[in-house]
Formats: C-alpha cells, sequence, structure tokens
C-alpha cells in the first residue's frame, strides 16, 4: 500500500525511532505519545485492521511485544496493549498496529 502511513515508515520514506524488528514486525516510537513510554508494533505484511490479520500476523506481533517489554523492563510494572478498529473505535492510521504503553501509572478504564 503505497499511501499507508505506516507502510511508507517499513520503506523507508518516512523516518521513525525503531525499537524493536525481526523478519515479520516492526516496532517503533509513537511521534504522539499517550504515555511516558509509546510504542506501535506493525506486521510487515500490511493489512487495514485486526480482523483482516491473520492468526499468524497476530502472534507474531504479539511475540515480539512480548520480547520487547521483557527486555526493556516494561513488565517488571506493567504495561497495556491497545488496537483500534475502524473510525468509531479511533483508528486513524488503517494500517493494523498495538499500541504499548507503559513507563507510569496508566488510569483504569472507566475512571
Amino acid at each position: 500500500m503505497s499511501d499507508c502511513l505506516f507502510c511508507k515508515i517499513l520503506n523507508k520514506e518516512i523516518p521513525s525511532t525503531k525499537v524493536y524488528e525481526d523478519d515479520d514486525v516492526y516496532g517503533f516510537v509513537d511521534i504522539s505519545p499517550m504515555a511516558k513510554e509509546h510504542y506501535l508494533f506493525i506486521h510487515k505484511e500490511h493489512t487495514q485492521n485486526v480482523n483482516e490479520s491473520s492468526s499468524d500476523q497476530i502472534t507474531s506481533v504479539y511475540n515480539a511485544i512480548k520480547l520487547f517489554t521483557q527486555a526493556n523492563d516494561l513488565s517488571k510494572d506493567g504495561f497495556r496493549v491497545v488496537t483500534n478498529q475502524g473510525k468509531n473505535g479511533g483508528q486513524t492510521v488503517f494500517h493494523t498496529h498495538f499500541h504499548v504503553l507503559g513507563g507510569e501509572q496508566l488510569k483504569a478504564f472507566g475512571s
């Protein structure tokens, strides 16, 4: 998808601050952080949203998040993983992505 923002990041057409990469997954710093630590993890194969993603793609992304959070002590105090689905779910970039938020006490949902 040549007009996809995250595909452009993968193709190095747009710069990003990489925090993780393997054969299938790329992780980078969110440029509009909503927590002290805020990262985005994407599968390198483009899908528009989580419902279009295969189980293998989702598993690859979650395994990458697990490796990253364990290696960077986010798992010690906790973190949140969020994905948005569609306009009403708050999705603004239509390349399946997962937000990893941590580094501080996050408010509980419903608070």
